[in-house]
């Protein structure tokens, strides 16, 4: 469930029913039909998966889960889930002992992983984006102490719509920690092409490099050894 709260905070939200006072409609949207097959199955539900279209740019087609189900919704609204969730998501209070499977739960639906090369060396970036300043903002401080990291600096993405979009990222060593961090439990809840990316970083054979700390570690900060 804990999961399922941040896969929620990502890609999830809660409207009012426009046709019932006082009632509330809880929404799952993803790409990946599979995964949320995978949800219903934990949510010990047989709610109707339906396909959507979302628009050209972001892929065309995509599916949700949509459920009338006041207990459901008030639930999530007390967890801190609210309508026009966007802009009112604030810090959620999450247990340590749960706050693994959350920050997974959030990753697969807002987060990103991707592989590159500097120098000819494979490198791996992971990162977050969120609208909400405070809730990104509380998620980087119990994440890079969870990871036991430097505090990571949000970056400001001021596109012309005027919706300010905030994001961390973590590099090479940094996203190692995250994979064995949310990944312990050997879960079997996770979004799978996800999770291949981390697998398929940790299977390249990479020659050895030496970090230049006084060189920032995106691009030109990571030199082959010679090794």
């Amino acid at each position: 469930m804990a999961y399922v709260l941040g896969y929620v905070a990502a890609d999830g939200c809660i409207h009012s029913s426009k046709d019932r006072k006082d009632s509330f409609i809880f929404n799952i949207t993803s790409k990946d039909k599979s995964h949320l097959v995978k949800i219903r199955e934990v949510l010990e539900s047989e709610y109707k998966i339906s396909s959507k279209f979302n628009g050209t740019k972001t892929g065309g087609v995509a599916y949700q889960i949509q459920v009338r189900n006041t207990t459901i919704c008030n639930d999530l609204m007390d967890l801190g889930i609210h309508p026009k969730k966007t802009h009112t998501l604030q810090p959620l209070i999450i247990t340590d002992d749960y706050f693994a499977d959350f920050v997974r739960g959030f990753f697969d639906g807002d987060g990103t992983v991707y592989l590159y090369k500097v120098n000819g060396t494979w490198q791996i970036k992971t990162g977050f984006v969120c609208v909400s300043l405070p809730f990104i903002n509380d998620l980087n401080i119990k994440l890079c102490k969870a990871l036991d990291i430097p505090l990571k600096k949000l970056h400001e993405d001021k596109p012309k719509n005027g919706v300010i979009k905030y994001s961390i990222d973590l590099y090479v060593d940094d996203s190692k920690k995250f994979f064995d961090f949310i990944y312990k439990d050997d879960s079997s809840l996770f979004l799978t092409r996800k999770k291949k990316k981390f697998e398929k970083w940790k299977a390249l054979k990479r020659r050895g490099y030496i970090k230049n700390n006084d060189v920032y570690p995106s691009k030109v900060g990571w030199h082959l050894n010679g090794r």
